[in-house]
């Protein structure tokens, strides 16, 4: 195998740049060294790309302060990247990206037509799939279509929120307290809100708006959060499942990220044909939103009644210590730098290569 080099973009203009910094350090240590040269680019908050030089800067943070800026052309002539220093320019031909990017401005199109349009493989879903599974409430509308249950939902539009007793009435008329407020676009959580009644709701649309311009107010599902892997191009297999414990009342970002008492079970005990509702329902949805390469897809199982609800699906889910996607593939004996190199030779057929 002729060695190739991968771009490993992080960081990032989203509330998960931290996270997605975390990740890279993990896809990077799990590239085989032997096939693939490895170029690192973070992105900061104010979305200044920068040539990275090592893992180490990349866990200290120190990457910040890099004096080399890095321009991702989308000239395919060039067909690599550009780093500018001072006033020497050189570009480094890229034969792959992995984009460790989470939420907006990563995993939600914008980054995969920037790859598009220079003709460079990069793993993961293109555009369309990123972009309608970065958005809740496009989510839904698939999902709806497939009837595959999901929790019943509000939408709410920014120019809404300024008459915000129609906005109420609204939700009061078709859901009942208490009911989760999502920011449609946001991503891990952030700008997610539980209310128990009309002043919480009031206080959760206002909050979620600062994220985006679409809310969803949604049904709350009593139950267990279970989830399930996909990995694959045309041909998806899926993983089996997860259970995420949440240390809070329910697994917002920072019960995610920063508890210590929220857990992770693989293979957790549930009823009979329950598992493969869930591997069945997420191949459905990863089909129907164009999915490619590797998706995390949630679901609820509902306390009651014990049906699968389906959550949200996630088309660049974390690769760190605690993130369920590895985990998941991990017990099926695909480990990490396996499971890099099949996403890896994913993009690679993708685009014919």
């Amino acid at each position: 195998m002729n060695r190739r080099t991968v771009a490993v973009l992080f960081g990032g203009q989203s509330s998960e740049h931290e996270v997605s910094c975390v990740s890279a350090t993990t896809i990077i240590s799990n590239i085989n060294k032997e096939h693939y040269d490895i170029i690192m680019v973070g992105i900061t908050r104010e979305g200044k790309w920068l040539k990275v030089n090592s893992i180490e800067d990349i866990t200290s943070g120190v990457w910040r302060n890099s004096k080399i800026t890095a321009i991702l052309s989308p000239d395919t002539s060039q067909g690599g990247i550009l780093f500018i220093e001072g006033n020497k320019v050189t570009v480094a031909k890229v034969d792959i990206v992995f984009p460790a990017l989470h939420g907006l401005y990563g995993e939600d199109g914008t980054v995969q037509g920037l790859l598009e349009l220079a003709k460079i493989p990069y793993v993961g879903c293109g555009v369309l799939a990123s972009s309608i599974s970065m958005d809740k409430l496009y989510t839904k509308i698939i999902v709806d279509a497939l009837n595959i249950r999901q929790a019943k939902y509000v939408p709410v539009l920014k120019n809404e929120i300024n008459h915000m007793d129609d906005v109420v009435k609204k939700v009061e008329e078709t859901l009942t307290y208490p009911v989760f407020i999502k920011p449609s676009n946001a991503g891990s959580s952030q700008g997610v809100s539980k209310a128990h009644n009309r002043d919480e709701l009031i206080t959760g649309l206002k909050n979620a708006i600062i994220h985006d311009r679409k809310i969803l107010v949604e049904e709350t599902i009593i139950g267990r959060e279970i989830e399930c892997a996909v990995l694959g191009g045309s041909d998806p297999k899926a993983s089996g499942i997860g259970e995420i414990v949440a240390a809070a009342d329910f697994y917002d970002y920072d019960a995610k990220y920063n508890n210590a008492e929220s857990k992770t079970i693989i293979s957790p005990e549930v009823p009979e044909g329950v598992e493969n509702k869930v591997r069945e329902s997420a191949m459905r949805i990863f089909r129907a939103v164009d999915g490619y390469g590797l998706s995390r897809v949630d679901f609820f199982l509902e306390k009651d009644t014990n049906e699968v609800v389906f959550n949200e699906i996630n088309t660049l889910p974390g690769f760190t210590s605690i993130s369920m996607y590895p985990m998941l593939w991990e017990a099926k004996g695909i480990g990490k730098p396996q499971l890099i190199e099949k996403l890896l030779q994913l993009a690679f057929a993708r685009f014919g290569e």
